[in-house]
């Protein structure tokens, strides 16, 4: 057996198994808030700015659009968001924040840092290391999206 195809020396699964435990860690929260991780992820980019094309998501996600599309398409049903074609490009979509989504902002807020902060305490980390950790992982993203 080759050292370097043995699991334990694979960065690639230590980001892997954490990046699908901390994800894990959200489905309580999540739960209560009626919606799956990846559409927190597209709230959180709407939070910050609203009324954005699905490209424009799909980039800030690291997505594709149709990997994107059906995902906004079962938000749309479930109330969370609108989406509308673009003024300029009638091929292009506009989605928007309903009130529902909205007002999601501020349950999230209210359930996830503190329920995650939680968690997160068990662990030895400080938040300096968290935050020095956020910018390795940083590097790393954008040293292979290129």
């Amino acid at each position: 057996m080759h050292a370097e195809l043995q699991i334990d020396n694979q960065i690639c699964f230590r980001l892997y198994s954490a990046a699908r435990l901390v994800t894990q860690s959200y489905t309580p929260m999540l739960n209560a808030l009626g919606i799956t991780y990846p559409q927190y992820l597209v709230l959180m980019v709407l939070w910050e700015k609203d009324c954005q094309p699905v490209n424009d998501i799909a980039h800030r996600l690291l997505l594709e659009t149709n990997t994107v599309t059906p995902l906004l398409q079962r938000m749309e049903k479930q109330g969370t968001i609108k989406r509308k074609k673009g003024e300029q490009d009638k091929r292009q979509h506009i989605v928007s924040l309903t009130e529902k989504g909205k007002a999601l902002e501020q349950k999230a807020y209210e359930l996830i840092p503190t329920g995650m902060g939680e968690q997160m305490a068990a662990c030895p980390l400080k938040l300096k290391d968290y935050q020095n950790l956020a910018r390795e992982l940083d590097s790393i993203i954008n040293t292979l999206k290129k």
